[in-house]
């Protein structure tokens, strides 16, 4: 074969049947040629197994991906779940008659639509708290919430165990944020209790409870305190 035979054998492109028949004929080349194999990036497995190592890591990254999909879309459900309840409660809070029965339906609330132990309204204010509400002593918001200037609290307070009266042994957790009722405002809390200690953990946002604080404010202000 001279020089300008050999240029056109070389430029011919290669028929991908006859690469697959040769192979099919020659089942030992693949595995008798290290260099090609590691170039190719497959390995031998056994004697007579050829391991497509780029194949096995595209498997994996694609089973990764795959996991953290379902992780994403789960945590998609719960919050759609979670703003589904808050926004139900919502309208549970909206429909209270008095005072007592707004009390009652945070309570209610927490329980049934946010499997929680227990749910309170608290007031500081110098004679007695309107009926189904916690009385606090002036200054005691701040104490529960660790601050003056502190306007939520999540996970375990200690301080807020006498916000759940009879339930407070079932308390692990905690998420209270502050309220202020009425004109001159007066300090408040809504808080929720959890049996679960990592029910709610500092790290965790408030805003779904600052949200329900502020329906909560909005419906008590429609009976003035007397």
């Amino acid at each position: 074969m001279d020089g300008s035979q050999g240029e056109l054998f070389a430029a011919s492109p290669l028929d991908p049947s006859e690469v697959r028949r040769f192979l099919a004929d020659n089942p030992d080349f693949l595995k008798g040629d290290d260099g090609l194999l590691a170039e190719l990036g497959l390995t031998v497995a056994t004697s007579n197994v050829v391991e497509f190592a780029p194949l096995a890591r595209v498997h994996a990254a694609h089973q990764e991906e795959t996991k953290q999909r379902q992780m994403l879309e789960e945590v998609a459900r719960a919050n759609f779940a979670a703003q589904a309840q808050t926004h139900g409660a919502v309208v549970d809070l909206l429909d209270a008659r008095n005072n007592a029965d707004l009390a009652r339906r945070v309570d209610e609330v927490a329980r049934t639509r946010f499997g929680l132990a227990a749910g309170v309204i608290a007031l500081e204010c110098d004679g007695l708290p309107p009926a189904g509400w916690r009385g606090l002593v002036q200054g005691q918001v701040d104490l529960i919430l660790d601050g003056p200037h502190r306007l939520a609290r999540m996970g375990f307070a200690p301080t807020a165990l006498g916000l759940f009266g009879d339930d407070a042994g079932e308390i692990a957790s905690m998420a209270m944020v502050r309220m202020a009722i009425w004109e001159p405002a007066r300090q408040g809390l809504l808080a929720f209790g959890s049996h679960d200690p990592e029910g709610f953990t500092p790290e965790m946002g408030s805003e779904l409870v600052a949200f329900l604080a502020r329906v909560a404010e909005r419906t008590a202000e429609r009976w003035p305190l007397l």
